[in-house]
């Protein structure tokens, strides 16, 4: 089982995606398979498609991390979202960070977050598309490192909270290329 993360983007329209891969025979699979069985209220678990009645290899589950608040909210997170997580997947496949031959024996979980507040489709679009393929390429590499995590514990931040000693001052938080980090409740 492969985990990454990565977060694209600013503002409203900003990009946190969790991915889980693994086989179609293992934990991943039970998972997978439960979680789209068991939508709740303002989640619905779907197979992200790259258009319909094509859904993306590595088959991909879909799963929204904020409730949908209506219905700009769900056109954005079923339509924008759910295109540029399709389209990172195929991205990571055609870029060689996923096997093309392993394929069709592997499964995705993709925990997305689109803010409420989000309304530029296109950059939905593109910051899901690059957070989905980057998620993937750190599950793959393994990444961040122990050293990493351990180096950045003197300094932990978000733009929640900004620890005494961290460095990054609130607001402020840039992400991987430089990218500012948008506000996301866990």
């Amino acid at each position: 089982m492969l985990i990454g993360e990565s977060y694209i983007g600013a503002g409203a329209e900003a990009a946190h995606v969790n991915t889980v891969l693994g086989e179609r025979s293992g934990p991943v699979a039970v998972a997978w398979a439960t979680a789209l069985a068991t939508p709740s209220a303002g989640h619905a678990p779907f197979v992200a498609v790259v258009v319909p009645g094509i859904p993306v290899k590595p088959l991909t589950l879909f799963v929204n991390k904020a409730a949908i608040a209506g219905d700009e909210h769900g056109t954005l997170t079923w339509g924008a979202a759910q295109a540029g997580v399709a389209g990172g997947v195929a991205d990571a496949v055609s870029e060689g960070i996923l096997s093309e031959a392993d394929a069709d024996q592997s499964l995705i979980i993709a925990a997305v977050w689109v803010n409420p507040a989000a309304r530029d489709a296109d950059q939905v679009y593109a910051n899901n598309r690059t957070a989905t393929r980057e998620a993937l390429r750190a599950g793959v590499a393994g990444t961040p490192q122990l050293a990493e995590v351990l180096a950045a514990r003197h300094r932990p931040f978000n733009p929640f909270y900004n620890a005494p000693g961290g460095q990054e001052p609130a607001g402020t938080d840039a992400g991987e290329g430089g990218q500012a980090r948008a506000a996301e409740p866990q």
